[in-house]
C-alpha cells in the first residue's frame, strides 16, 4: 500500500487502527472456505464517520474494499481477492445501541456477535430467532451481508425476516437510511431489500434496526426414524402442511448416521435410512403435547419406525447431538468436504435426494446429506481425498451437476451461504443473462467505480 495511503488513514483512524503488518495481513486473508486473500492494509473504523472517510477517501483513489464481519462465511464473501482494504467492525462498531421493548425492536452496529444480542433479550423476554451455527462468533453485518439462516428458520424464517431498517454508507461517503422501525412501510423502494444478501458489494452497513418478538416459555424435543430417505422427506412436507410448524425439522441420511456413530458410540440406529428432529414450542405443556402428537401421527404415516419424545433438556441434547454433531463426523469420508447449501421447496425434496444418490453413484463419491429440511435446505457434502486429483475433479463435476438438478427442481444454489467466489461460476445457471444485467445495473448505480468488494456473485 503507497505510503500517502497509509498516512492518511493512520491522521484519520490512529496508528492503533491501521495494520499493514505480515501478521495481521495473514490473519485477515482466510475465512471458512480456508481459500486466503492478503489485503494491503486493515483498517478498523470507531463509528460512522470513519466509515465515511474511508469510503470517499478509498472511492476518489480507486482503492478496494473489503468489510468484513467474523469472516465466517463458507462461499470467500469476505475474502480481499483482489487485494486493497479490509473494512473490520469487531474491534470497535460492536455495540447494541438500544433495545426497544415497547416497539420490540433492537439498533445494532455490524460487530455485534449474534448471540451476544440473543443474550441481551432474552434477558428482557424477548427473542432474536435466526440462529446460523455460527451464532457463537458470526456478527451481524455479516448475517445481513449473506442473509443467514439457521435451524429455527422453519418456524421463524432468516435474517431478512428481522431487519427493519438499515444505515449503510455508499462508496461516495453518502449515507442512506433504508427502511423504518414502523411495522409497515410502502413508501418508496425497498432498499433494505437490496441491500440484505449483498454481500458488501453495493454499501457498508453500519447500522441495523432488528424485529424482536415475545420468547415463547416451553420447547420440547422428539426424533423420528425412518426406513428410507425418501419416506422422511415425504413427512416433512406433510408435517408442514399439516398446521404445525416446527421450530426446527433438522435430518441427517444414512451415511451421516453411520460417521456420527463410528465417532461418538450414541447408540445410533446406523440401519436407518433417515432421521428427523424436530423441536416445538409455544405457552402451555397442552400446546405443545397437541403439536407433538399431530407430528407423530405424520411420521407414522410416511414409514417413521419410532417416534421419541424428550422426557427433559438433557434427553433433548442427546437427541440433537447427531445433527449437531454431523458435519466433524463426515470426515471418515475424505480429507475434503466440497459443502454446499442448496435449497429447493419442501416438496421437491424426494426428488432432490434421490438425483443425489444418482450423482453419488455416477461418479463414485459419497455424498453424506443433511441439514435444514423444514425450510428445504439441504447440506451436501461431496467428500474427497485433497491429495488424489480424479477424485477432486470427479467430486467437482458432482457438485455441477448437484446445482442444476437444484435449478431444475424450482430451487437455488444457497439458502443461506451466499454466493461470494466460490459459487459465482454457478450464476448462469441460476439466472437468465438479463437478470444477471439487471444485478449489473443495480450494481453500479450503488458503486459506479466498482470498488466495494469486486467480482462476487459473479459480478
Amino acid at each position: 500500500m503507497d505510503a500517502l495511503h497509509v498516512n492518511y488513514f493512520t491522521k484519520l483512524l490512529g496508528s492503533e487502527n491501521v495494520y499493514t503488518d505480515k501478521a495481521h495481513l495473514l490473519a485477515y486473508s482466510y475465512d471458512a472456505t480456508r481459500n486466503s486473500y492478503q489485503p494491503d492494509m486493515v483498517l478498523f473504523p470507531r463509528h460512522e464517520e470513519d466509515v465515511q472517510a474511508i469510503l470517499r477517501y478509498c472511492n476518489e483513489h480507486k482503492i478496494i474494499i473489503t468489510p468484513r464481519g467474523a469472516g465466517s462465511g463458507f462461499t470467500g464473501g469476505a475474502l480481499p481477492a483482489n487485494g486493497g482494504v479490509i473494512l473490520a467492525f469487531e474491534k470497535h462498531m460492536n455495540k447494541i445501541l438500544e433495545i426497544d421493548l415497547q416497539n420490540m425492536v433492537a439498533v445494532v452496529e455490524p460487530g455485534v456477535i449474534n448471540m451476544d444480542l440473543q443474550r441481551a433479550v432474552e434477558a428482557k423476554g424477548l427473542f432474536y430467532p435466526p440462529d446460523p451455527a455460527s451464532e457463537q462468533y458470526s456478527t451481524l453485518g455479516g448475517n445481513v451481508a449473506e442473509n443467514a439462516g439457521g435451524m429455527r428458520a422453519a418456524k421463524y424464517g432468516i435474517t431478512k425476516d428481522y431487519v427493519m431498517a438499515l444505515r449503510a454508507v455508499l462508496p461516495n461517503g453518502e449515507v442512506i437510511r433504508a427502511g423504518k422501525r414502523t411495522i409497515k412501510d410502502v413508501a418508496g423502494y425497498n432498499i433494505a431489500g437490496i441491500l440484505i444478501a449483498s454481500e458488501g458489494t453495493l454499501g457498508v452497513i453500519t447500522q441495523m434496526t432488528l424485529k424482536l418478538i415475545a420468547k415463547p416459555k416451553l420447547k420440547k424435543t422428539a426424533m423420528g426414524i425412518f426406513s428410507s430417505v425418501e419416506d422422511a422427506m415425504n413427512a416433512v412436507y406433510k408435517t408442514m402442511a399439516s398446521g404445525v410448524t416446527p421450530v426446527a425439522m433438522e435430518f441427517l441420511d444414512n451415511l451421516t448416521i453411520r460417521a456420527v456413530e463410528s465417532k461418538f458410540h450414541k447408540g445410533l440406529p446406523v440401519d436407518a435410512g433417515a432421521i428427523l428432529i424436530t423441536d416445538v414450542d409455544g405457552n402451555s405443556t397442552q400446546e405443545l403435547i397437541s403439536q407433538l402428537e399431530i407430528i407423530q401421527k405424520v411420521f407414522k404415516e410416511n414409514g417413521c419406525l419410532e417416534f421419541r419424545q424428550a422426557k427433559d433438556e438433557n434427553e433433548a441434547k442427546e437427541l440433537w447431538f447427531a445433527r449437531k454433531n454431523a458435519s466433524p463426523s463426515i470426515t471418515i469420508y475424505g480429507s475434503k468436504k466440497l459443502n454446499e447449501d442448496i435449497t429447493v421447496p419442501r416438496s421437491k425434496l424426494p426428488q432432490l435426494l434421490k438425483a443425489i444418490d444418482k450423482i453419488a453413484k455416477k461418479y463414485d463419491v459419497k455424498i453424506p446429506c443433511f441439514g435444514h429440511t423444514g425450510d428445504g435446505n439441504v447440506h451436501t457434502n461431496v467428500m474427497v481425498d485433497a491429495n488424489n486429483e480424479d477424485e477432486l475433479q470427479r467430486g467437482h463435476k458432482a457438485i455441477t451437476e448437484i446445482f442444476q438438478a437444484t435449478i431444475d427442481l424450482e430451487g437455488t444454489l444457497s439458502g443461506e451461504h451466499g454466493i461470494g467466489l466460490s459459487k459465482a461460476p454457478f450464476m448462469s445457471m441460476a439466472f437468465s443473462e438479463a437478470e444477471m444485467e439487471l444485478f449489473r445495473a443495480i450494481k453500479k448505480a450503488f458503486d459506479p467505480n466498482n470498488i466495494l468488494n469486486p467480482h462476487k456473485m459473479g459480478l
